[in-house]
């Protein structure tokens, strides 16, 4: 399992996003833009594709938006009647972080030159891939979602919107997708709804499809709706169009309110600060403890913190400072050198001193940082450390999109809570518990795989769990 060491939280997703305008406009730009937005779901790699409905301009890189598109290259990309563009930023669920696995991808086709960007996994992906090369098929990557793009490259029968519709019959597992011709801009969402995806409109009639509102306020779009689970939608000249390839059966990800989407906006109709705070709320209820000042794990733990304090009485403050220009790019090789990483990237306030502290984090994963946050108030004088979490346990992998792998790494499934409380070295420790983080959210269906083991969009092969499956 693979981890931001400063954090140990589970390595972010994907984001996509996507534009058709009706009347020609700067695409690279307000692309750039909206990839910009959602950098917090990857930093491995970005790209995006441009279309006037003749030339179709691809560019992408390893490295972060502002790392890849420079002005050089963005005006390789602006193209003067650009109609349809799409975008992604990466972070490797399936297949290495290398150039080639880099988003969107592109083939030709009878239906002309497509381009694809992909959240989420597909848990049969090897076994359809397989089955294809049996038959002549050629692939150029080692990600899955270039097994979604042959499925629809391979249907010349069929016109793009109906052989969109028969992949996505054909793939199981979490996805959301936007794909794109020279004329058209497409949205699919697998019938879990595990990954989001949400619809915004400029006032210049321009469509917007992205992972999360905050890329459609990025660009000046209003968010219109979200893709529902299992529907495919399309938008060309004519407008938006709609069609449901499947009956939706919402479970959509839980982490996507504890931690992975940013807080300005909402999800499936759950605005997300609002469910963290409620999470923090009932995080009081179900797990109380006397003490002097509710502190959050900046930022992810912050709303929950506001939530613990309001609920329980006790006055929030900022204990720990985070450093803004730590990024997530920097590498430490070395135990030691990734200790000093978490230094470097939170440090204790005078708030701590001489207090009894609740200490509120959105998840523990391996547990390494939550004891070195820990061990940090403590040096600063808190006299006590009381550590609450807004998930439940994480005991088993996600096949979903989020780089999970090894069960016996995450400290909740071979570990007690007891056991855990005595690894970071908190007074207390307690969890929200999984009906509880369900109320906070809103009571719809949710996808809680990675607290229960029970998978409701299918599980892979023994032998395609890891990452690297689709290199052979």
């Amino acid at each position: 399992m693979i981890f931001d060491p400063a954090t140990d939280k589970p390595q972010d997703e994907c984001g996509v996003f996507g534009l058709y305008s009706p009347q020609p406009q700067d695409l690279a730009w307000l692309t750039y833009l909206g990839l910009f937005a959602l950098q917090h779901r990857g930093q491995e790699a970005a790209g995006m594709c441009v279309s006037d409905g003749e030339k179709f301009h691809v560019d992408k890189d390893l490295g972060l938006v502002t790392q890849v598109f420079d002005e050089r290259r963005l005006d390789g990309l602006r193209l003067p009647n650009a109609r349809v563009s799409i975008g992604h930023v990466r972070y490797s669920t399936t297949g290495s972080n290398l150039r080639f696995n880099a988003q969107p991808l592109t083939t030709r086709t009878n239906k002309g030159i497509l381009g694809l960007a992909h959240n989420g996994n597909f848990v049969n992906a090897r076994e359809v891939r397989s089955a294809m090369l049996m038959e002549g098929a050629l692939f150029q990557t080692t990600n899955d979602s270039e097994v979604m793009l042959n499925l629809i490259a391979r249907e010349s029968h069929m016109d793009l919107i109906e052989a969109t519709a028969g992949a996505m019959q054909q793939l199981r597992g979490g996805y959301a997708c936007v794909l794109m011709s020279r004329t058209q801009l497409i949205g699919f969402r697998d019938p879990h709804g595990v990954r989001p995806l949400v619809i915004g409109q400029r006032e210049d009639g321009a469509w917007v499809l992205a992972s999360e509102p905050c890329a459609l306020y990025a660009v000046g779009a209003r968010l219109v709706r979200d893709v529902q689970p299992g529907e495919l939608v399309w938008m060309d000249r004519d407008g938006l169009h709609s069609l449901m390839v499947e009956p939706k059966r919402p479970t959509p990800c839980s982490f996507e309110w504890i931690y992975f989407a940013r807080s300005d906006g909402e999800l499936d109709g759950v605005d997300i600060h609002a469910s963290r705070i409620r999470m923090g709320e009932q995080l009081a209820r179900e797990k109380p403890v006397d003490a002097d000042i509710v502190v959050p794990v900046p930022d992810s733990g912050i709303g929950a913190a506001i939530g613990y304090a309001r609920e329980s009485g006790i006055p929030f403050d900022y204990g720990l400072y985070k450093n803004p220009y730590a990024g997530r790019t920097f590498i430490a090789p070395t135990q030691e050198a990734r200790e000093l990483k978490v230094k470097m990237k939170l440090s204790p306030t005078s708030a701590v001193r001489g207090k009894r502290v609740i200490l509120v984090d959105d998840s523990i994963v391996r547990g390494t940082t939550s004891r070195q946050i820990v061990n940090l108030l403590r040096e600063a004088g808190a006299t006590e450390v009381h550590f609450r979490v807004s998930s439940p346990p994480i005991t088993h992998p996600c096949f979903y999109g989020i780089d999970t792998a090894a069960r016996k790494e995450l400290v909740a499934s071979t570990h007690t809570v007891e056991e855990i409380r005595d690894l970071i070295g908190a007074d207390t420790l307690a969890f929200i518990s999984e009906p509880g983080l369900r109320k906070a959210i809103g009571g719809q269906g949710l996808c809680g795989a990675c607290f229960t083991g029970e998978y409701p969009a299918g599980t892979p092969l023994l032998n395609d769990v890891d990452k690297l499956a689709l290199e052979v």
